[in-house]
């Protein structure tokens, strides 16, 4: 008999960063409260102090190495919103904008691949159960949903041969962390198999996509960044300069040998997403289909937009829509003030941190504060104080609302605002699995608005370098504005906000600066709305409500149903909370033996 019990789970793997759940159950094994806590300190917002806000970029990146790209974008945005506001004349180059929506969309692409078939598929494909199907039923079951050309039994029994080495040697490495044969497991052994068979064909197809960001960047992960721009100058020439003796633009410019190698990877990138992502998708969602049922974060959502057809100050050009869903209500979106000090809020009354003026206040980001304060537990210890501060996320709120923000939101503000593409597939989505528009709002719906997302970005890459190469063929080849780079011709004061919507949600750097160096910056990030605490009011973040929703554990010490839900949002909780000193210093070493 299943008695009540606090259920804890330290660390969360198969995420970014430090995670723990503590999940209160009833006899039934129903969880009637959940606790999100990240337990690593963030001080990248104290480190950028005083620093020049050109060079900010460059720190905030580090902030993650998974969500590589975003806080550099989002970086070098809040610099030139505050230059926007300050002097409305000052632009971005169009090419600019174009190659970075291009790089935030191989971005958004193969983070959402990756987070699938390497983190989340796990949850629902049972690895050792592939060695007792049938290469030839497993063929036949891969191409009856898609024409992807490695689908030969062959293929398949070869995969299957790999995994039986692993099992056999008791070496299962890479697929050794999850609960195989436990009942939640559904899939038939060729699904399986065929599952197993593309998270191999992913780690080879997310080597390629990169180098789009190489490309424009440099490197990846972390690709460079300019404000005003991108740092990477535009060339005609396909050779490294005169008789290919080097020299010259060419020599470091993106020329039309490069501009090929991108085409290529939009391509590879559509046809991962169509031949095997989003029929995979379809295929295990079919055998979970309760799932849609369980994981409701309470129907509030936001999306801050991106992606724009014109410029990232025009919002209405976006292709992401910007605004707020309010209790699962898709016929109204609620606008955005960015300034109003009681819109979006940090609250600190269940983190580790400490506010000037007291902790039941929330403070808008250009007013944020980040003073550590530390008051739970010493370890070693059993369970947090949840009365207590008890974790190193703050609690971001809109209008006071807990909002989830990511795939789930985007999709639902393209749906709301009556986007064809997003409507048809939603729309064909619900009708394939046979399941109600309810089911949006849960485990299921999250993971499988990730897949069609990946869709809508992948489609409308082209556009995006077409209308690039259409400017280079008509001699445009700017991509940076040296207007205003100098600090010497900004005004003393001035402050922005660069926003993005990152794979996992809407992110927000905050800056303020003065006498051309920054005097504050906070980063609200997509974790920190998703992973956050409760707040004074009592409320739930989004991780913690969606656990409270229809959670029956068969297996208190194997918590696979907690796993499914919080992989749902894909956790970075490197980005939430981060730790060094402010020279820049490390704090810990951490030996394995």
């Amino acid at each position: 008999m299943t008695t009540a019990q606090r259920i804890v789970v330290d660390p969360v793997t198969r995420i970014e960063g430090h995670l723990r759940i503590e999940a209160q159950t009833d006899a039934a094994g129903k969880i009637t409260q959940a606790y999100s806590a990240g337990t690593m300190v963030r001080g990248i917002e104290i480190i950028l102090r005083g620093r020049d806000p050109r060079d900010a970029w460059a720190f905030a990146q580090r902030i993650c190495g998974v969500c590589t790209l975003v806080h550099g974008v989002a970086s070098v945005r809040s610099v030139e919103d505050a230059l926007h506001r300050a002097i409305p004349g000052y632009t971005i180059p169009r090419n600019a904008e174009l190659i970075r929506n291009l790089m935030i969309a191989t971005q958004y692409v193969h983070d959402h691949v990756m987070h699938f078939y390497h983190l989340h598929a796990f949850d629902w494909v049972d690895v050792v159960s592939s060695l007792k199907a049938d290469p030839k039923a497993t063929s036949a079951l891969a191409q009856s949903i898609s024409s992807y050309s490695k689908s030969s039994p062959g293929y398949f029994a070869d995969v299957q041969k790999k995994i039986k080495t692993f099992v056999d040697q008791g070496q299962l490495g890479i697929f050794s962390n999850a609960y195989w044969g436990h009942p939640a497991y559904k899939l038939p052994p060729e699904a399986n198999l065929m599952a197993v068979a593309h998270y191999l064909e992913a780690l080879s197809w997310q080597r390629e996509v990169v180098k789009l960001h190489t490309i424009f960047g440099g490197k990846n992960p972390h690709p460079n960044f300019v404000v005003g721009g991108v740092p990477c100058a535009i060339s005609v020439q396909t050779s490294a300069g005169p008789q290919r003796g080097g020299g010259g633009q060419a020599a470091t410019a993106v020329n039309m040998v490069g501009l090929q190698i991108v085409q290529n990877v939009i391509k590879q990138m559509q046809e991962f997403v169509d031949q095997v992502y989003l029929p995979d998708l379809l295929a295990i969602a079919s055998f979970y289909k309760d799932w849609g049922g369980i994981g409701n974060t309470g129907g509030n959502f936001m999306a801050f937009g991106d992606l724009p057809g014109k410029s990232i100050w025009d919002k209405d050009s976006f292709l992401i829509p910007r605004g707020v869903i309010l209790n699962g209500d898709l016929s109204t979106v609620h606008p955005i003030d960015l300034d109003k000090d009681d819109e979006i809020q940090e609250f600190v009354s269940h983190s580790w941190y400490q506010y000037g003026a007291g902790d039941a206040q929330g403070l808008h980001p250009f007013k944020g504060e980040t003073a550590l304060n530390f008051t739970g537990p010493k370890p070693p210890y059993e369970h947090l104080d949840v009365d207590k501060k008890y974790s190193w996320i703050k609690s971001p709120r809109w209008k006071g609302k807990v909002m989830e923000v990511g795939p789930l939101a985007r999709v639902l503000l393209m749906y709301a605002k009556g986007h064809q593409q997003t409507r048809a597939l939603v729309d064909s989505t619900l009708k394939t699995l046979d399941v109600p528009v309810s089911a949006l709002f849960s485990t299921l719906g999250r993971t499988a608005a990730r897949g069609l997302e990946s869709k809508i970005i992948a489609d409308a890459m082209q556009g995006w370098y077409d209308a690039l190469i259409a400017n280079i063929k008509a001699g445009d080849v700017r991509t940076f504005n040296d207007q205003y780079w100098d600090p010497s011709a900004w005004p003393n004061h001035m402050q922005g906000v660069g926003l993005m919507e990152a794979p996992r949600g809407g992110l927000s750097h905050w800056i303020v600066v003065d006498d051309g160096k920054i005097s504050n910056y906070q980063a609200v990030v997509p974790s920190t709305w998703n992973a956050g605490p409760r707040d004074a009011k009592g409320q739930p973040g989004p991780y913690e409500a969606a656990l409270q929703d229809n959670h029956v554990l068969h297996d208190p010490k194997k918590p696979l149903e907690i796993l499914r839900t919080v992989h749902s949002f894909d956790p970075c909780i490197a980005c939430a909370v981060h730790v060094t000193d402010p020279q820049g210093e490390e704090l810990v070493q951490v030996k394995v033996t």
